[in-house]
C-alpha cells in the first residue's frame, strides 16, 4: 500500500491541500454516521434492541469526536497547511 502512495503523481499535492483532504474525510465520517444510524433504526424496529444499543454507543463516540475534529480542521484552515 505504501508503494501506491509513492507512485502517485506529484501534481496531486498542488491540487489538494491537507486540510481539503481531511475535510473530505470528515464529511465521509458524517455520511457514514448517518447511514449507520438509519440501519440502527431499522435494526431496532426488528426488535434487535441490544444491537441497537451497542451501535448507538459507538455512534455516541463518533458524535463526541466530531466537534474536536471540526475545531481541528478550523485551526488547520487558519494555518493553511498544504
Amino acid at each position: 500500500m505504501l508503494e501506491f502512495f509513492q507512485n502517485e503523481p506529484q501534481t496531486m499535492a498542488s491540487e489538494y491541500s491537507l486540510t481539503d483532504v481531511l475535510e473530505r474525510i470528515y464529511q465521509n465520517q458524517l455520511a457514514l454516521e448517518a447511514a449507520v444510524m438509519e440501519l440502527t433504526l431499522w435494526t431496532e424496529q426488528q426488535n434487535a434492541l441490544e444491537v441497537g444499543e451497542n451501535v448507538r454507543g459507538a455512534l455516541h463516540t463518533i458524535g463526541e469526536n466530531a466537534g474536536h475534529i471540526k475545531q481541528g480542521l478550523a485551526r488547520l484552515r487558519g494555518t493553511d497547511l498544504t
